[in-house]
């Protein structure tokens, strides 16, 4: 059986949503991200980081990785598409979230959630929202004619990037300026999948 380690409250969320939206059955071991610097969990994963998966032997993390490995193992269409075009749109998208958007609000989200009362660096969150308009606008411009970034249906490529973009709701972000980008993100954390994948420890 398919294992998730990783705490709901992390990349993980990433890995147990693909798995909830492919119907697979799977067991969550719920590591909390310091758990993972230990040495039992260097076994599993020497990086010390989660998510990982052991996929009936099949080890492997980093959170996209995963995604990709499951949709393409287990998925069908929509949320895995039949067209090879298709798959290397859904690898482009959600390599441009985790390069031109994570770092930015990892940044953000790190000062304002993290950093100890009265030693939020503002400028440095101010740096890192002024850098997320350009990708943003970006992918507001992709949503124009269509409700999905692949087209009219749900697929991996939203789920990697609204997993990327979630980060902005932990720090209040204001994607007013995108407003595509705003109801696509709502409509993508609204789905049944996330909902349970959040209710996880």
């Amino acid at each position: 059986m398919l294992k998730i380690y990783g705490t709901s409250r992390s990349r993980a969320t990433r890995a147990l949503w693909a798995a909830e939206e492919l119907g697979l059955k799977y067991e969550h071991v719920p590591i909390a991200v310091a758990e993972a610097r230990g040495a039992d969990f260097a076994k599993i994963n020497p990086n010390c980081h989660i998510p990982v998966i052991d996929d009936d032997g099949t080890v492997l993390c980093e959170s996209v990785a995963i995604n990709l490995y499951l949709a393409e193992k287990y998925g069908k269409p929509p949320f895995w598409p039949a067209a090879v075009a298709d798959h290397g749109r859904i690898y482009q998208w959600s390599f441009w979230s985790m390069l031109e958007c994570e770092g930015h609000f990892i940044k953000a989200f790190f000062e304002r959630a993290l950093r100890p009362d009265g030693e939020c660096d503002e400028t440095a969150v101010a740096a890192a929202i002024d850098a997320l308009k350009k990708p943003l606008a970006v992918l507001d411009e992709q949503l124009k004619d269509r409700p999905y970034l692949l087209g009219d249906t749900f697929s991996l490529a939203d789920l990697n990037v609204a997993g990327v973009l979630v980060l902005g709701t932990f720090i209040q972000f204001d994607f007013s300026d995108t407003p595509r980008v705003q109801a696509w993100l709502d409509k993508c954390l609204s789905r049944p999948a996330i909902q349970k994948a959040r209710t996880l420890p």
